[in-house]
């Protein structure tokens, strides 16, 4: 099994060249005190990598250092093949996107002002999302939670990034409204080439829609592979390392507190 995956990643490696996101050896979290440790991770572009755990595994923590927010204690990130310790707002102009756990949206502007703040046209948002045009004049804040996430990957996916990192996107939506999602994020791969990293709490969602699984526990990767492979074995997964993350909050749709 470990040579089919190695020739399984041979074969990504082969389809999509040098990935367009990596980290070497990452430790990362805060102050002096490491919550990731000696991470080795890549997404090529097309393909969609599920990083799943429990809560505390340091998913959150990954991303936040890709993305430029925290500085690496150790190892190196790099960016389409290039190391970088630039800040988020650097890597954002060399075409990545970040959409956090909490909804990527300015609360006190309408839903069409959010869309051309980001330089995207409101048109192409309601082509990815026709349930936004109905509130396309409505305040951000009084959105739906739904209505919200999808008014922020619009946002993120309206401006052609080349990479996407997401933290939590389906966090308390309803299932309908994370197929809708997560069938973008796949979209974005299979006919733009993104590259999509994605931290999700949904697991057996997430298996339809990735390329690839991490599953990280105690800031380690523990177990990663094609999603064939986690798929087969999903019952022990679950119950091996995904127990804590059961605990998130009801899925829901009704507005935004």
């Amino acid at each position: 099994m470990a040579r089919d995956r190695i020739d399984e990643e041979e074969t990504v490696m082969t389809a999509h060249g040098e990935p367009a996101i990596e980290c070497a050896g990452l430790s990362a979290g805060y102050g002096s005190m490491a919550v990731v440790r000696d991470l080795d991770l890549h997404v090529h572009p097309g393909e969609v990598v599920a990083l799943l755990g429990a809560n505390g595994a340091g998913k959150t923590t990954t991303l936040l250092t890709l993305a430029g927010e925290l500085p690496p204690l150790a190892g190196e990130v790099r960016l389409h093949g290039r190391p970088t310790t630039a800040p988020l707002h650097v890597r954002c102009r060399d075409g990545l996107s970040f959409l956090t756990e909490e909804r990527s949206v300015i609360m006190g502007l309408t839903a069409h002002e959010n869309l051309r703040l980001a330089g995207v046209e409101p048109a192409a948002a309601v082509e990815l999302f026709p349930g936004l045009a109905p509130v396309m004049r409505r305040t951000a804040g009084l959105l739906s939670g739904g209505e919200q996430q999808m008014l922020s990957l619009a946002r993120a996916l309206g401006r052609d990034p080349r990479v996407l990192l997401a933290d939590e996107l389906s966090l308390g939506l309803a299932p309908l409204v994370v197929e809708r999602l997560l069938s973008s994020v796949r979209q974005a791969a299979d006919e733009r080439g993104v590259a999509v990293l994605l931290v999700e709490q949904h697991v057996r969602q997430a298996l339809r829609f990735a390329d690839r699984v991490n599953v990280m526990e105690r800031g380690r990767v523990s177990l990663g592979g094609p999603v064939a492979e986690v798929r087969a074995q999903i019952e022990e997964v679950e119950a091996a390392y995904l127990s804590a993350a059961g605990a998130a909050s009801a899925p829901t749709d009704g507005p935004a507190p």
